[in-house]
């Protein structure tokens, strides 16, 4: 159990006197996004216009439920915003997903959460600076009276950190539980349960992930 919560090193890059580890998230990141862009390369070739395809309808049918859901939440002024949302939280599902092949996921590493909420209140500012200016941003810190502005900056450290804590953490208490339940009763249990916590709650939890980072977005420009 102990091995499986670590994050181990694949490989070393040496480059000059400095030493860059690639660990396993970093690897399983690498395979995640290549296959993102494999299914994009074969999803999109054979686009019509007139009689499309199940698989395009499909595709179609996705892509315009996550453009309303979160053109719902940013309105006009996010909409630039949305396809990086709908990056994410592919990104995320697919990550998640990764223990059913026998991978540990990249998101059960901190490093790799932890960037990822860096990433997401990064955008969030710059949405806000974009939408009121760089003066107007500032100002905001101060709204709705001065006196609170401390707890306004506050914010800048501790929303990436809810963000980065809650995946992280159910992503890995998910990954612990299927590892002791594998252990106890390794034959059929696990199947179900399998769906659940690889699947649902997997998407569950980039879904949350995502929908968290566009309200704080939306916060931000309105």
């Amino acid at each position: 159990m102990g091995e499986a919560l670590n994050c181990n090193t694949i490989f070393s890059i040496h480059i000059g006197g400095l030493t860059i580890d690639i660990t396993e998230s970093i690897v399983v990141t690498w395979i995640v996004m290549a296959i993102l862009v494999l299914l994009s390369v074969i999803f999109v070739r054979n686009l019509r216009v007139e009689n499309p395809g199940k698989v395009q309808l499909a595709l179609e049918t996705i892509i315009t439920t996550f453009n309303k859901l979160f053109g719902d939440v940013l309105g006009e002024k996010g909409k630039d915003y949305i396809p990086y949302l709908i990056t994410v939280i592919l990104y995320i599902g697919l990550s998640n997903i990764m223990g059913i092949f026998g991978v540990k996921p990249p998101t059960k590493d901190l490093n790799v959460t932890a960037t990822l909420a860096i990433m997401s209140i990064v955008l969030v500012q710059i949405s806000a600076i974009r939408a009121k200016g760089t003066k107007g941003w500032a100002k905001s810190f101060a709204e709705p009276v001065a006196i609170v502005a401390p707890l306004n900056v506050m914010e800048l450290a501790i929303k990436p950190l809810s963000l980065c804590m809650r995946l992280f953490g159910n992503v890995l208490g998910a990954f612990v539980v299927m590892k002791l339940i594998e252990v106890v009763v390794p034959a059929v249990v696990p199947i179900p349960l399998s769906l659940y916590f690889d699947f649902f709650d997997g998407f569950l939890q980039a879904f949350v992930f995502t929908f968290l980072t566009a309200l704080y977005m939306q916060e931000a420009i309105e």
